[in-house]
């Protein structure tokens, strides 16, 4: 069997020739076994009607082995130079033949550096695609936050509307107004929750020294 990969004929058969004539003569072979046995299987019937005939089926069997060896060796020689034939007259692509789909490098040649080049283009490009799909992605995260957060943005005016409408159905004037005095008393309030809790920790202390 032959060593050369033959690559180009792959690419144009689709399959590597090797395989073809590894198929042919294991298709031959198949075919010379069954051929035996029938051979066997009409000497046993004629040598069966033949009255006082001393051989028996062991003996016929082997010689079939025996002339089935020879027919081996025989027919491997044979498939031998075949084969030489076959790869080097039908299956081969001559090397000043160019398959259509390889033509474009013809007219486009390029040298090991400029395609080692093209390699580390197309390298940096797909980094970057995927660099720019991450982005993209937190983008919509982020988009997705200032969805939620607009949305609470838009419940708390609708609260401020429902205060200021209530504010005004009781009289209470301009709620802006009103929040800001509500912000003052809650801030002197909070002072005058602190002065006492600090008098009633020196209260406290004191009653201890006492």
């Amino acid at each position: 069997m032959s060593v050369d990969p033959m690559t180009y004929e792959a690419q144009f058969f689709g399959f590597t020739p090797q395989t073809c004539m590894l198929r042919v003569y294991i298709a031959f072979q198949d075919y010379l076994f069954e051929m035996m046995l029938v051979v066997e299987g009409v000497m046993l019937k004629k040598l069966d009607g033949i009255p006082g005939c001393k051989i028996s089926p062991s003996k016929i069997r082997k010689c079939t082995e025996k002339f089935l060896l020879f027919m081996k060796e025989h027919f491997d020689k044979l498939f031998s130079k075949m084969e030489e034939v076959l790869l080097q007259l039908v299956l081969n692509i001559p090397k000043n033949v160019l398959l259509p789909e390889d033509r474009v490098q013809e007219q486009y040649p390029y040298s090991e550096e400029e395609f080692q080049a093209l390699q580390d283009e197309l390298e940096q490009l797909q980094q970057q695609c995927r660099a720019e799909a991450v982005l993209e992605q937190e983008l919509r995260a982020e988009l997705e936050e200032q969805k939620i957060v607009k949305a609470e943005l838009e419940k708390i005016l609708q609260c401020f509307d429902g205060l200021e409408n209530i504010c005004r159905e009781h009289g209470a004037g301009n709620f802006k107004e009103s929040f800001a005095l509500l912000t003052q008393s809650s801030k002197k309030l909070q002072d005058v929750l602190k002065e006492v809790e600090e008098k009633s920790k020196k209260m406290n202390q004191h009653d201890q020294l006492m």
